[in-house]
Parts: C-alpha cells; sequence; structure tokens
C-alpha cells in the first residue's frame, strides 16, 4: 500500500487557564513538544492521531473547571487554499451561513478561513496557513463565545 500524505487534520482549540501545565500534560500525552509557541499560545502537530492541538491561555475565572469552558472552536487544518474554496463551495451548496476571512493573521499566523457554526453554535473553521510567522502575527482571541456567529476568532483582535 502506497504511503499517501494527509490533504486536512483536525484541529481542536482548547482555552486553558495554565499554559504550561497544558503544554507539559500535552507533550506527555501525545508524545511530542509544541510545534509553536507564543505568549498565551502553543500548538501540537500530532502525526498519530493527525490533529492540530491548539492551547490559549485565558483567566482561570474564564476557563473555569473540566469540560466547561474548554473548548474555544474546532477546525480543519487543509494544506493548500483551494481546500479552503473548496470546503467554502461544498458548505455553501448545503445551505449553511458562512463567514470567510482571507489574509488575516490569527494565532501567529497568516491564514485563509471560512468559518460555520453547527445547530448548536459550536463555531467550525476550515483554514490554511499561509505565513506560520508573519511580521504583523497576532495571538488568538482567548474568549470566543460559542453561540455568537460573530466574530469567530481573531479576526478583530488588536494588541
Amino acid at each position: 500500500m502506497e504511503n499517501v500524505l494527509p490533504t486536512s487534520r483536525v484541529q481542536l482549540a482548547l482555552n486553558v487557564a495554565d499554559l504550561e501545565g497544558a503544554i507539559a500534560f500535552y507533550s506527555a500525552m501525545f508524545g511530542v513538544e509544541p510545534h509553536k509557541r507564543r505568549p498565551g499560545y502553543a500548538n501540537f502537530v500530532v502525526d498519530v492521531p493527525p490533529v492540530k492541538l491548539v492551547l490559549i491561555e485565558v483567566p482561570a475565572g474564564d476557563r473555569g473547571e473540566g469540560p466547561v469552558g474548554a473548548l474555544n472552536h474546532l477546525g480543519v487544518e487543509v494544506f493548500d487554499t483551494s481546500g479552503v474554496h473548496d470546503a467554502r463551495t461544498r458548505l455553501s451548496d448545503a445551505g449553511l451561513a458562512t463567514f470567510d476571512e482571507t489574509d488575516t493573521t490569527c494565532c501567529y499566523a497568516l491564514q485563509d478561513k471560512v468559518w460555520v457554526h453547527d445547530p448548536h453554535g459550536t463555531p467550525w473553521e476550515v483554514y490554511v496557513v499561509k505565513d506560520e510567522n508573519p511580521a504583523d502575527a497576532r495571538p488568538a482571541t482567548a474568549s470566543l463565545p460559542l453561540l455568537e456567529a460573530s466574530n469567530p476568532c481573531c479576526a478583530s483582535h488588536v494588541e
């Protein structure tokens, strides 16, 4: 059987109150060190299982305990801009409301993305990283309300 490189991977973006503790835990859990670390932010690129794990530091009072407050958003990382275009077309053709972000800086990377919300308001993004370290890099917005469709991730975050 031929090895075929994946064309996408699932992304889980979690709110964490203790970034260093979360990095230690997920490094042990997946057996890899963070791919990228910035103030209040880390991400892991995990081959097995194929996942992009994003940790966004939030104050403990905003994060809460246990699974409540853990989810920031979900996503699918694709590896070229045609993957974002294809997802946008598929989602729109299915009658789902989408929100586009082109050339946006978020999670310390330049990205194109399309957003959609599930029936309960959970935000999903399909995105491609176009530049891993852009000059005007910005962090993710840590307090993404799950039921608010406007301003999905980091489009308007200003330092």
